[in-house]
């Protein structure tokens, strides 16, 4: 993975957008002071649709916490991310990942592998509403990362996604460690690295999150909310 560093000290260049996106997505590059060049997605607030249910903040701030938590949760399954300024404005700036085009991301998807259910995992701490099969990047090296994680960290169950194999499992002991790890960071260092980012009332809920799964295991789908975004790819 590019180092946050390369992603915010570059020159950033837009050159085209990504026109199945519902808000202004743009393919662009990263250029550092010695003339290397990262391909990028650049998505900036102002290119934003505004949504009823996800009213505070902006989806880039939500991006980026997604990314904050993948990192310091220990899940380590959201590309090197930045927020930063760029051609148009304040947005997040995501490293972009290359998948080989004949892969069968909705087999993948369905696998009870360990990095789809670390995916899996990582995906009810942050409260995926948009988890499709299209957001799910397998790489070279068997590591499995996802995408956009705009519509995520709202403070009620919002969970929506096409990984529900493994709903009702309890967690073994590596990941009820990991999340006791996590629910202390949040309670720290997360504080502030996440204030500005989501609201105070989404930050606890993530913390709430944390211990219902320490608790209960995997979640079952709401009876209230439509389990499986559409189109699920």
């Amino acid at each position: 993975m590019l180092s946050r560093q390369d992603l915010s000290a570059g020159t950033l260049l837009v050159e085209g957008r990504l026109v199945e996106a519902s808000n202004a997505t743009l393919f662009g590059k990263v250029t550092d002071g010695m003339g290397v060049s990262y391909p990028v997605v650049y998505k900036p607030i102002a290119g934003e649709r505004a949504l009823w249910d996800f009213a505070d903040g902006n989806l880039a701030s939500r991006e980026y916490a997604a990314f904050l938590v993948s990192e310091y949760g220990g899940f380590h399954c959201v590309p090197s991310t930045v927020f930063r300024d760029g051609p148009f404005g304040l947005g997040v700036v995501q490293e972009w990942i290359e998948i080989e085009q004949d892969l069968d991301v909705i087999a993948i998807g369905q696998q009870e592998s360990l990095p789809i259910r670390n995916l899996a995992l990582f995906d009810v701490v942050i409260n995926n509403s948009d988890r499709k099969f299209g957001h799910i990047l397998p790489t070279s090296n068997s590591r499995i990362l996802g995408c956009d994680h705009g519509l995520t960290f709202h403070k009620d169950f919002k969970l929506r996604t096409v990984l529900w194999q493994f709903a009702g499992r309890e967690l073994n002991q590596r990941e009820l460690e990991q999340l006791g790890e996590l629910g202390l960071w949040i309670q720290d260092q997360g504080e502030a690295l996440l204030k500005g980012l989501i609201t105070m009332e989404e930050r606890e809920a993530l913390g709430k999150r944390v211990e219902a799964l320490i608790s209960d295991g995997f979640p079952y789908p709401s009876q209230g909310w439509p389990a499986v975004p559409w189109p699920p790819v």
